[in-house]
């Protein structure tokens, strides 16, 4: 039977692969229906009502969980990790406190006015809500990742007795690693969101919806991915070059390299073996890695031996990468081809829709492959330099958290299951309401009366 350690690396493993799912939707989905309700506000176009009546259902479905799953993450870290608390509460417990004073308060109280209030508050009120909404979850982001950046790069404490005591509130939040790792995010929730949108929006077409909705829907989201992943790609560029000053074992088990060596190259493919401490069967680009990671094709690259000990284990960290890496190539290729495709011809070919339908959910693969690569690479560190994961564990019997560990499992499957199957039979109904209905044109009239008045 598995210890109480690596249950509890399982189980918190399993909370926060759930978790991340729905704050990497709602980060940006919000930032678009504040899109469709501004260009409501301006044209007096119904179509962008309807799309924003859709997809804020979607938000409010998708912010429950993250709610749900959030709390669930906070309560592990009493009964599965008090050691975190206890060395580094004095940090964790204000950044933390800083995200529900700031952010979810906001989130919350003003969710009621974006799915209660289109008909109860003027236009502008209920299009400032959505924007406050919206900027929260952008600040819950902020304090949730300045807090994950510092467990990687801490900076502006100091150690007493064993216990981390903050000395300079602005080192600790904005730590080396934040910017990077805080743009990083919000790009590839943007990028989810896009991929989500131009997945349901074509599975509406493919299902004969012919109206305005899905093809605005659809148009909008590609142009947001087609902008959006090269970009991603330049700010993973940075962070990589972060990661490579500030956690050089990580980038060398990302990259698979054990000596420490000059003109390293870009491995496609390799099994690496911790044990005889080498790869097999490498497939690699020369000089690739060392022109990546330094821009400097003899570039040097310390090499995992330098850090026996104190570095992730490999497998892991190294595949991760690749399957973040090609699933973002990947994304990016249809991005671009898609919305060409749609600026040339107005329209895309089935086959291309169900490949966006298939891409769906594409963006939590990559974000989730790529959250293991930066939990995983700060191993054998819960808190870098300052707490191991062995240290911050419960000594609680290995049963107690096997149980905990199959009713988390079943109760998210189930949720994962009702949330999908949620979305897809949404997405079925939309197909069967009617264009614009006579009350909405009217509406629409008369908002745009009184938006021209005022």
């Amino acid at each position: 039977m598995l210890d109480t350690l690596m249950l509890s690396r399982i189980q918190f493993a399993t909370n926060i692969s759930f978790h991340i799912l729905f704050p990497t939707i709602t980060i940006a989905l919000c930032w678009f229906l504040l899109f469709f309700k501004i260009r409501f506000d301006q044209t007096g176009d119904p179509i962008w009502m309807r799309a924003y009546r859709f997809w804020v259902k979607i938000f409010a479905l998708t912010f429950a969980l993250g709610v749900v799953s959030g709390i669930t993450m906070s309560f592990q870290f009493g009964t599965n990790w008090p050691g975190f608390m206890e060395t580094v509460g004095n940090i964790a417990g204000p950044l933390l406190g800083y995200e529900v004073l700031t952010a979810f308060f906001l989130e919350a109280t003003f969710l009621g006015i974006m799915l209660f209030g289109i008909k109860r508050v003027p236009p502008k009120i209920h299009t400032l809500a959505t924007a406050i909404v919206a900027l929260g979850t952008t600040l819950s982001a902020f304090w949730i990742l300045s807090l994950n950046s510092w467990m990687h790069t801490p900076t502006g404490y100091e150690m007493r007795d064993g216990v981390a005591f903050p000395v300079d509130w602005f080192a600790i939040i904005f730590n080396p690693s934040f910017p990077y790792r805080f743009f990083h995010m919000l790009i590839a929730s943007a990028i989810t969101a896009s991929f989500l949108i131009a997945g349901i929006s074509a599975y509406r077409l493919l299902r004969g919806d012919n109206k305005r909705a899905p093809k605005l829907t659809l148009k909008v989201a590609l142009t947001a991915a087609m902008l959006l992943t090269p970009l991603q790609a330049f700010v993973g560029d940075l962070h990589g070059l972060n990661t490579l000053e500030h956690q050089p074992q990580k980038i060398a088990a990302m990259e698979g390299v054990w000596e420490t060596e000059q003109g390293a190259p870009l491995l496609l493919f390799a099994i690496p073996d911790e044990e005889t401490r080498s790869n097999h069967f490498e497939i690699g680009v020369p000089y690739m890695a060392s022109l990546i990671l330094t821009h400097d094709m003899n570039g040097e690259i310390k090499g995992l031996n330098e850090f026996v000990g104190k570095h992730p284990p490999v497998k892991p960290v190294f595949y991760s990468f690749r399957i973040m890496v090609g699933l973002g190539l990947f994304m990016l290729l249809t991005a671009w081809v898609a919305r060409l495709t749609l600026y040339n011809r107005n329209e895309l070919p089935p086959w291309m829709l169900k490949v966006l339908v298939a891409l769906s959910f594409s963006g939590w693969v990559a974000t989730l492959a790529g959250w293991y690569v930066t939990e995983i690479g700060r191993q054998p560190y819960l808190v870098t330099d300052i707490l191991t994961v062995k240290q911050a564990a419960t000594d609680i019997a290995s049963s107690n958290v096997a149980i905990s560990l199959a009713l988390y499992s079943i109760v998210y499957i189930g949720l994962l299951y009702a949330y999908l199957h949620t979305i897809f039979v949404m997405a079925r109904r939309a197909v069967e309401i009617e264009e614009i209905s006579d009350n909405e044109m009217n509406k629409s009239t008369l908002n745009t009366l009184e938006n021209n008045h005022v």
